[in-house]
């Protein structure tokens, strides 16, 4: 997008003190364009500013002192130079010029409904001018665009509201079903349960009490040994026969008497008369 450059060629001057004003405001003109041309922007300002503050309404200062805004990227400064330009300017290649700068800097800020409105009040003072007919076809394209993706964006956020109160909604019933399921249930059967899970306590804890020591010996090698302890016979008391002797003497006099029963018969044998054959 191209700044559209004006000459200003003034040939009339109606008294000596307008042309002496006139002469130096041309002259500080002419030095800004100087250094604007060897992109000296700081140079060119004071000089434009100069020219300004001596003519208010001298279009070609405003106009240039616009286009040195632009290049330092000050497109606040420009919008208003180029807005100054068109209004002070009888001429409309003057007001075409403007417009279609001032369509730039919206260009440069994005703000496409702006840019359309002056590439379009630029054709109007100009309508043969493609370059301006591009940058608002182009303008035009660009808001359309921006407009589409606003509409894309707004819709997205709607669905995505629509689906957080959906989300919302159904949080809120399943907390009144619970709410419900609350209610409804009976305090007597919550308190049954309850007297129920307490009694099965109580009987774990009576059974845990009733419940006998384990009966195995803790240490079996000593159990034992008071077992052998208890099987062995008491020793007998001084001047009394054991039980043991008592046996044992039973024993001897047991087979004294068989070895005296053994003699007796064995004497009855030899006593009984033999039998003999009888004498025919």
């Amino acid at each position: 997008m191209k700044l559209k450059e004006l000459n200003f060629l003034f040939l009339l001057f109606f008294s000596t003190f307008i042309w002496g004003q006139n002469e130096s405001a041309n002259n500080l003109v002419v030095d800004g364009n100087e250094s604007y041309n060897q992109k000296e922007y700081i140079g060119a300002e004071v000089q434009y500013r100069k020219a300004v503050s001596i003519d208010p309404n001298k279009t070609e200062a405003l106009h240039n002192l616009g286009n040195n805004n632009y290049r330092i990227k000050d497109y606040g400064s420009a919008s208003q130079r180029f807005f100054q330009t068109q209004k002070s300017s009888d001429s409309k290649e003057e007001k075409h010029a403007a417009f279609h700068n001032l369509g730039n800097v919206y260009m440069q800020q994005k703000d496409y409904t702006q840019a359309v409105e002056a590439f379009k009040n630029a054709l109007r003072n100009n309508p043969g001018d493609e370059e301006t007919r591009y940058n608002y076809a182009l303008a035009k394209e660009l808001l359309e665009k921006e407009k589409q993706e606003n509409q894309q964006d707004q819709q997205d956020q709607d669905n995505q509201d629509q689906e957080n109160q959906d989300q919302d909604k159904e949080g809120d019933q399943d907390q009144d079903k619970k709410n419900d399921q609350g209610d409804k249930e009976d305090p007597k059967e919550k308190g049954e349960d309850e007297d129920k899970k307490d009694g099965k306590d109580g009987d774990s804890e009576d059974e845990s009490k009733e419940k006998p020591k384990d009966d195995k010996p803790k240490n079996p090698e000593k159990e034992a040994k008071g077992d052998e302890k208890k099987k062995q016979p008491p020793k007998p008391k001084p001047g009394q026969i054991s039980p043991e002797q008592v046996k044992s003497l039973l024993e001897a006099m047991n087979n004294q008497e068989k070895g005296v029963q053994k003699k007796v018969n064995a004497e009855k044998v030899k006593g009984v008369p033999l039998k003999t054959k009888k004498d025919w």
